[in-house]
């Protein structure tokens, strides 16, 4: 046979040979997966900013709709006018606590309340607040009250009180007393507090005509009207309060008299608790 019609060898299958990807074919769809399947974090991201942007609305929606609500039952329950000046303040996230059913702290305070005949600011905390009926798990508050309202508190005692003086820490009070048929002016300065849910009131000055006498003097000069003016004094108000409050202390702080209080967290449920207290006769 010729040389001129030589045979070709075939190709040997070891051989690398390069291989046409025609557009449209699979490792086109492969490379597409990836892409279709890179949108999820974003889409995801997306629906959690909008259920972020729901609680929040939720959670304004709450703050501003929850005081008024309370509010309004708050000055129902008590008797107040309609346009009496109370703030409502809650702490920590409202939904959570809504849903619960407890809101973990409420706090009211006014400028201004009168309760049993007794004016002056009150501010108080009340802890485990039922939603759905029920007592409190707890509350503790601050009456502030003037001179004036003062002087009414203490107008069933012995004290000769017909005018009060603040002047921290004590409280100085005036009136006068019949000695042999004649009003001699006295006044006495009290350091107040309490002791089991009384008022104390420790004198430690008086004057007797407008000159500064001993109290010891008071004692031997009026005999066993001195000595009864000169001890402590120990002041029940029970009746003068609602009975499911307890005064647990009285200071005289800036040109005011702040009496603390305890508070019965069954007075929401129990109407004796609301009813003004009992002194004992």
């Amino acid at each position: 046979m010729s040389d001129d019609n030589q045979t070709l060898p075939y190709p040997d299958a070891a051989a690398e040979h390069p291989t046409l990807v025609i557009p449209g074919s699979a490792p086109d769809h492969a490379d597409a997966a990836p892409r279709t399947r890179s949108r999820w974090p974003w889409v995801l991201l997306i629906v959690v900013v909008v259920l972020a942007a729901l609680v929040v609305a939720a959670e304004f929606i709450a703050r501003a709709v929850l005081p008024g609500v309370v509010r309004s039952i708050v000055v129902e329950q008590l008797d107040l006018p309609s346009d009496q000046q109370l703030d409502v303040q809650t702490e920590g996230v409202l939904l959570p606590q809504l849903i619960g059913g407890t809101l973990d702290t409420l706090r009211l305070s006014t400028d201004s309340v009168t309760l049993e005949g007794i004016t002056g600011a009150a501010d108080v905390t009340a802890t485990g607040v039922p939603l759905r009926g029920g007592d409190l798990g707890g509350a503790t508050g601050t009456i502030r009250i003037d001179q004036g309202q003062f002087t009414a508190l203490l107008a069933g005692t012995d004290l000769p009180v017909e005018s009060v003086e603040f002047a921290a820490p004590n409280a100085t009070v005036s009136g006068s007393i019949s000695v042999l048929g004649a009003a001699v002016p006295l006044s006495l300065t009290l350091t107040p507090g309490t002791v089991d849910g009384d008022l104390e009131l420790t004198p430690v000055g008086a004057s007797i005509g407008g000159l500064d006498i001993d109290l010891d003097r008071v004692a031997s000069t009026l005999g066993s009207l001195g000595e009864g003016l000169t001890q402590p004094q120990r002041v029940c108000i029970a009746d003068q309060l609602p009975a499911g409050l307890t005064l647990t202390g009285l200071e005289i702080i800036d040109g005011a008299a702040v009496i603390d209080v305890d508070v019965n967290g069954a007075i929401v449920t129990d109407t004796t608790l609301q009813d003004k207290g009992v002194c004992p006769s």
